[in-house]
C-alpha cells in the first residue's frame, strides 16, 4: 500500500519581511522521486531547509512520514538522508573520520557500519583519499563525501538539494542508479536540480516552484497536458510554467544580433 512520506501544507518561509517561500503545499509518496525544481530564488532551497529542521517556518506544517520535527526532532532526523546544496564538512578530519563521526552520531554498530563504507566508498571511487583531511579535498571529493554520509544509514527519505554538482560522470550515473533503486525498494526522494534532462528522467514527479509558490506539479506528461505541449521537454514546459519563454526568445534574438 502507498504511503505518504512528506506532507507540506501551507508553508511559510521568511527572512525578515522577504517572504521567501509563500503557503507552499505538496506531498511526496513512498516510491516517488519528487523534482523539486525553479528558478534561481524561487524557494526550493529553503523549503529543502525547513523540511530537514534547519529552517523553522513561520507557518505550516511539516510530517516526515506522519511525525512533525516539533513533535519527535530526532525521530523525523534518523529517517532523513540530506545533501545540502553548499556542503559543510569537518575539514580538519579524514573522510574515514568524518564518516566514522556521522555513523556515531546515528547510533550504528560498527560492524554494520564497516560494510556500507566498503560498499560506499568503493562505488564513489573515493578509498585513496581516505585518509587525507576534508580540507585537501576537491570539491567533487566533498560531494562525495557529503553523499556517502546521507545514505550510510540507509534513510527512508532521501533529500538531495543539486547532489550531482562537482560529480564526475561515473558517480553522477552512480548516484543516479542509486536513487532509483531508493525508491524502487520503497524509500521516496526529494530531488532539487537545476539540470532539467537529468530530472526528466529520473523523477516520477515534478513540483515546480517560482516566487515561492507551487506554478505546475504532475508527471512530465501531465505538465505537458497543463501547458497544452504535447511534446515539450520538461525545460520547455519549466520556460513556460514560470514565464520565462519570452523573455528568454527576445534574449536570444538580442545576441545573434549583429
Amino acid at each position: 500500500m502507498e504511503e505518504t512520506a512528506v506532507i507540506v501544507e501551507g508553508l511559510t518561509v521568511k527572512y525578515g519581511s522577504f517572504v521567501a517561500v509563500d503557503n507552499l503545499s505538496f506531498a511526496v509518496n513512498t516510491g516517488e522521486i519528487y523534482g523539486l525544481l525553479g528558478p534561481n530564488g524561487a524557494g526550493k532551497t529553503s523549503t529543502i531547509k525547513a523540511i530537514v529542521g534547519v529552517l523553522p517556518p513561520y507557518s505550516g506544517k511539516i510530517q516526515v512520514y506522519g511525525k512533525s520535527l516539533l513533535e519527535d526532532e530526532v525521530a523525523v532526523k534518523s529517517m532523513i538522508g540530506y545533501v545540502p546544496e553548499e556542503v559543510v564538512l569537518f575539514d580538519s578530519l579524514t573522510p574515514r573520520e568524518f564518516l566514522e563521526f556521522i555513523a556515531s552520531v546515528r547510533g550504528l554498530k560498527a560492524d554494520i557500519v564497516s560494510s556500507r563504507l566498503e560498499k560506499l566508498v568503493d562505488a564513489f571511487d573515493i578509498k585513496k583519499y581516505f585518509d587525507t583531511p576534508i580540507a585537501a579535498l576537491s570539491m567533487g571529493n566533498k560531494q562525495k563525501v557529503a553523499v556517502i554520509a546521507a545514505l550510510i544509514h540507509e534513510p527512508k527519505l532521501l533529500i538531495l538539494d543539486e547532489p550531482l554538482v562537482g560529480l564526475d560522470a561515473r558517480s553522477s550515473k552512480i548516484l543516479k542508479e542509486l536513487i532509483s533503486y531508493h525508491a524502487k525498494r520503497g524509500g521516496a526522494v526529494i530531488f532539487s536540480t537545476h539540470i532539467m534532462e537529468v530530472a526528466e528522467k529520473l523523477c516520477t514527479k515534478v513540483g515546480i516552484i517560482n516566487h515561492g509558490k507551487l506554478v505546475g506539479e504532475g508527471t512530465v506528461d501531465e505538465l505537458r497536458r497543463l501547458v497544452k505541449s504535447a511534446e515539450g521537454s520538461l525545460e520547455d514546459i519549466f520556460l513556460k510554467v514560470t514565464e520565462q519563454e519570452t523573455s528568454l526568445n527576445e534574449v536570444i534574438r538580442a545576441l545573434e544580433e549583429e
